[in-house]
């Protein structure tokens, strides 16, 4: 049996310290396509970023990894889960992808993965996402999954000089399993 975390395009698998340098690339590719705006950060901010990631201890509902692209072995991406609630059944995920491996399927692959483990082994029962409202591929990409804008929380964030809506998108257990059966 291929491992669970293997699909047809990309594997998640931990974060290692030689993932600094693709991070360094994610940070570029955010502030270049107008994502996130931080101060730079260096190389050994990176190296020392990625070193502890790969070994700190995973509390189990949130957690950081590392996309690879199956084909070529290269870290192109990164996805998680945060803010996670197991009372109340609910987490947040987010990802990024390297821009020049964008809209080749990767991130589809890697979000179903990362919600069926999240829905059927840990046994969440909803997932939210939080997305800049002017940035409409990200909205599209969401819907897609079966997302569903749920508010809106308007200036929340200044990034770039202005303040941006943050569009809050659910997806429920059930709705999930319909969309994206195993066999699928």
């Amino acid at each position: 049996m291929a491992s669970y975390w293997t699909g047809q395009r990309v594997r998640l698998r931990g974060i290692e310290p030689d993932d600094w340098s693709a991070f360094m690339r994610f940070a570029e590719d955010e502030e270049r396509l107008g994502d996130l705006l931080n101060p730079p950060r260096s190389a050994e901010g990176f190296r020392t970023w990625a070193q502890e990631q790969a070994t700190a201890k995973s509390d189990g509902d949130c957690f950081g990894l590392a996309i690879e692209a199956v084909e070529t072995g290269r870290t192109v991406g990164a996805i998680g889960s945060h803010r996670a609630d197991p009372r109340a059944g609910w987490f947040e995920y987010g990802i990024t992808m390297e821009a020049g491996h964008r809209r080749k399927g990767y991130a589809s692959e890697a979000v179903v993965m990362l919600l069926r483990f999240m829905f059927d082994e840990r046994r969440f029962h909803k997932c939210g996402a939080r997305v800049f409202a002017d940035n409409e591929g990200s909205l599209a990409f969401q819907r897609k999954l079966g997302f569903v804008e749920e508010g809106r929380l308007r200036d929340q964030v200044f990034s770039a000089g202005r303040h941006l809506d943050i569009v809050m998108m659910g997806l429920l257990a059930d709705e999930f399993a319909q969309l994206h059966s195993p066999s699928a």
